[in-house]
Parts: structure tokens; C-alpha cells; sequence
């Protein structure tokens, strides 16, 4: 996909370094397969909204929208920010905090995506807000930010899958495999249609319609590359009585 005088505007020198140090490690250890490129905008502005069930997934989904030429804009731990290094990096190419406990004057992650959003710029949101508790790593419920952004900033959501990232990091551990080199799977599905629910008040139904929309479109995209059936009913961990972040035994 040829890259637009946008999307190289994006590109700024920390993100060049980031990519200079990331990329070579990323290579070493995978190989990418992707598919779908043409279904992400070569310009304006959009949300990403991928499946999550490894702790690499943003590096890996962060390679693959960086090598079709969108550099990727993730909303992340605000305590990130904290770390040396890292948080220089989440500063300067323009990262969205996120503080949990809700929004405040101090803390609102949505007004920061707007802003990123009306520049132009790839935004990539975890509708499902943590790794998935899917025993099968199917991905789980939805929560509302993907499509709430989509909808207050009037931006398309492209759904997105992968498959093979656990196979570099199991889900719930921090130890990455290095040899043999593992192939992973990356597919940008088409943008999901929210035509239904624009232009309309953004309450709870709305939201919770327009996020099962999204969820399925992503769990859609993932069976084609699994070549399996997700389950008719999607992994609610209030059903089976479990928190939805910190860590779980690792699968």
C-alpha cells in the first residue's frame, strides 16, 4: 500500500527511533503474514480494533499498521508513562493514557482519542479492554470505547485478528520464546458497518449494540484465520465469577 503524505506526517523522529529498536528484535523472533492491507485509509483518521489475548499483541499489531504505513496510537496504562524510557516514547508519539477508576478533568482518555482522532491519526482500541478469560482465547465481551470513539468522532472501525502471537508470549505470562521462529497471522478485516447507529443519541443501548457489532466482526475475522467456529455465545467473565483485569493462571 503506497503511503500517503499523512500517514508519513505521522511518522515522527521518536517513532523512527521506537521502530529502529523494535522492529529487527520483532523480525528475529516472527515471521508476519498480512492480509487485508487494502481495507486500512491510506489517510484520515480511523480506529483499529483487534482481538487481545497476549501480552506482545499491540508490538505485533503495532508492526503491522507501522509496515502498511499508519503508525499506531494505543490507549495504555497511564503508569506506563512512569517507566524510563518507555515513558518518553509513550509521550512523544503520542500514546493515550488511560487511568482506571474513570474519567476525570485529569484523566479522560476519550477527549485525548478526539484529539488524535481530528489530527488524522490510527487509533487502536481493545474493545475487549484486557486479554481475553476465552479458555480457547476466543475473544470475550465487548466494552464500548472502539465504538463510542468511532461514533463521537465520526471515524470508521476496522476490525482486525490475529493469530500466533502465543505462541511468542502464552497469554497471562511475560516470558517470550525466542527460537524457533513462530509465524503469526495478522488480517484487517473490512470496516464495520455502524450506519445504524450514527446520527443517533450515544446512550447504553446504542453502545452496547453498536460494541457487539464491532465483536462480532472481529470474532469474525479471526475464525478465517483459525478455520474454526467461535462459540455461539461470547466468554463473559462476570459469568464465571472472574475479575476483568489483573492476571490469571497462564493457558
Amino acid at each position: 500500500m503506497p503511503h500517503s503524505a499523512n500517514a508519513r506526517s505521522e511518522k515522527t523522529p521518536a517513532f523512527y527511533v521506537l521502530a529502529y529498536l523494535c522492529i529487527p528484535f520483532m523480525l528475529l523472533i516472527g515471521r508476519y503474514k498480512v492480509e487485508g492491507a487494502e481495507n486500512v485509509p491510506r489517510d484520515g483518521a480511523f480506529v483499529l480494533a483487534p482481538n487481545h489475548y497476549s501480552n506482545i499483541d499491540p508490538v505485533v499489531m503495532g508492526y503491522a499498521l507501522w509496515k502498511i504505513g499508519r503508525p499506531p496510537h494505543f490507549f495504555a496504562k497511564a503508569s506506563l508513562w512512569k517507566v524510563p524510557v518507555l515513558g518518553f516514547f509513550l509521550r512523544h508519539t503520542d500514546q493515550v493514557p488511560v487511568v482506571r477508576g474513570g474519567r476525570s478533568r485529569d484523566n479522560d482518555p476519550m477527549a485525548a482519542a478526539r484529539a488524535i482522532a481530528k489530527r488524522g491519526h490510527a487509533l487502536v482500541v481493545y474493545p475487549e479492554g484486557s486479554l481475553t478469560r476465552d479458555p480457547d482465547l476466543w475473544p470475550m465481551r465487548g466494552k464500548s470505547g472502539a465504538v463510542r470513539t468511532a461514533l463521537e468522532a465520526g471515524i470508521p472501525v476496522i476490525p482486525a485478528a490475529h493469530w500466533g502471537t502465543q505462541q511468542i508470549m502464552g497469554s497471562y505470562s511475560n516470558r517470550i520464546s525466542l527460537f524457533p521462529r513462530k509465524t503469526v497471522h495478522i488480517r484487517f478485516g473490512e470496516p464495520v458497518d455502524l450506519s445504524q447507529y450514527r446520527g443517533k443519541p450515544v446512550d447504553s443501548a446504542l453502545l452496547v449494540a453498536g460494541t457487539n457489532t464491532v465483536m462480532q466482526a472481529i470474532t469474525g475475522v479471526l475464525e478465517e484465520l483459525r478455520g474454526e467456529t467461535a462459540p455461539a455465545e461470547r466468554w463473559d467473565p462476570a459469568k464465571h465469577n472472574q475479575t476483568e483485569i489483573g492476571r490469571i493462571e497462564p493457558r
